[in-house]
């Protein structure tokens, strides 16, 4: 099993009734709101707890791209993965990801990604998400019904850079470049891992198991409501002959972990409840844009349902019904363990992005949980896959040889 302690950085200092007062935490969200010398210090705080679950020694530390919103304040996830690049040794710098068909040229990716790759030793997990709508269409302004286009054109781009020896001429649909010439390239061949985040679209699992990459499903819907879609994924990797290896998944979690249930509850339970109420408050009309979704997934109508019914249940959000509905992983260390060994065998996956810091927790609360995790759940469920333990097809290969800061620093004195 891989764990990955992913930070989405929330914007902590949204009001008591923001959701009566404002229709949507992304898009629309007034920047007033915002306040950049809190979110100086915001900014090292969410740092500090990445570089901190390095040291726990979480398999990787996880970054995201989104826009215009207060739900997650990283526009630009390679900035901050180049920070922890350099002040980190062990973890997998996992960008999950970028949303490649917002770049022009996408060109961009590859070059930024081979650096960070370089930069970290060989460290690089790379993500190629289709983006949100929200992001995508309505910040960004492409078109809906061409979105998948433009990403399937921008991957090409991106995997020829990094395979070619020799400069090329790309003309493609939306891109054209008389020179592609990635310069750097990755340290891993041929190439770093590729993991694919997604809400339940037919497309991203046929495009995930046709490439080997990772399926990694990112959602708050909890791992009980997620049976249904990874069902579906699995059934799609045994279509196409494929084998069954669990590190072709992952998925994502909120875990609170406490000394017992009931201290789990009042340490964490404002805080999740500031992230399901506020963080997670979107205008339906940004959600599924008309071109977003394609037939094939429309038909899939367990997705919409599920979106339906989770919607409803984000408005009527407490703590009992989120922690019963597996949407919180949440009590003592042996109700976790319990909880996550459930989590793990019901979708066959290899790998948990971990969201162990919720809205607007303390930094306190995160690293004593995050410290209990590490240290009294995590070792427990290390074996659970022994027959793949060592499939290493979807995990990072970094130099043996690193350079380190102080090694560095050491050399010049």
């Amino acid at each position: 099993m891989k764990f990955t302690w992913f930070n989405l950085m929330p914007w902590p200092y949204l009001p008591d009734d923001f959701r009566q007062t404002y229709r949507s935490v992304w898009v629309d969200i007034p920047n007033r709101l915002y306040d950049p010398v809190r979110g100086h210090a915001v900014y090292h705080e969410y740092m500090d707890q990445l570089e901190y679950a390095d040291a726990l020694g979480y398999d990787g530390i996880g970054v995201n791209e989104h826009h215009q919103n207060g739900y997650g304040l990283m526009p630009s996830p390679n900035i901050i993965a180049a920070t922890l690049a350099r002040r980190t040794s062990r973890s997998a710098i996992c960008v999950i990801g970028n949303s490649i068909a917002l770049y022009n040229p996408p060109i961009r990716v590859a070059e930024e990604f081979a650096m960070l790759d370089v930069i970290s030793g060989g460290r690089l997990v790379a993500g190629f998400p289709v983006g949100t709508p929200m992001d995508t269409n309505f910040c960004y302004g492409q078109i809906p019904a061409l979105t998948r286009d433009k990403y399937a054109e921008a991957h090409e781009l991106i995997m020829r850079a990094w395979a070619a020896e020799e400069p090329f001429a790309f003309d493609g649909k939306y891109t054209q470049l008389r020179w592609v010439n990635c310069w750097p390239k990755p340290i891993q061949k041929p190439h770093p891992p590729i993991y694919i985040p997604g809400g339940g679209s037919v497309e991203t699992y046929d495009f995930c198991v046709d490439h080997d990459y990772n399926y990694s499903y990112l959602s708050f819907n909890g791992y009980l409501a997620a049976k249904t879609l990874m069902d579906s994924y699995w059934e799609r990797v045994a279509a196409r002959g494929k084998d069954e290896s669990p590190h072709r998944a992952a998925f994502a979690q909120i875990i609170a972990v406490a000394d017992t249930d009931a201290d789990a509850e009042r340490l964490y339970s404002e805080h999740i409840l500031y992230f399901y109420n506020r963080c997670l408050h979107i205008a339906p009309a940004f959600l599924d844009p008309p071109g977003y979704r394609t037939v094939d997934t429309i038909k899939a109508t367990s997705l919409t349902r599920l979106q339906r019914q989770t919607q409803r249940e984000f408005r009527e959000a407490t703590w009992k019904g989120l922690v019963d509905g597996g949407m919180v992983i949440a009590g003592s260390p042996q109700t976790v363990r319990q909880r996550m060994e459930e989590l793990i065998k019901t979708l066959h996956v290899g790998h948990v992005f971990c969201l162990l810091h919720t809205g607007n927790q303390t930094d306190e609360k995160t690293r004593h949980n995050s410290r209990l995790f590490a240290t009294e759940v995590m070792p427990h469920l290390r074996q659970m896959w022994p027959e793949w333990a060592n499939d290493d097809r979807w995990w990072i290969h970094p130099l043996a040889d690193r350079v380190t800061p102080e090694a560095s620093l050491a050399g010049q004195r």
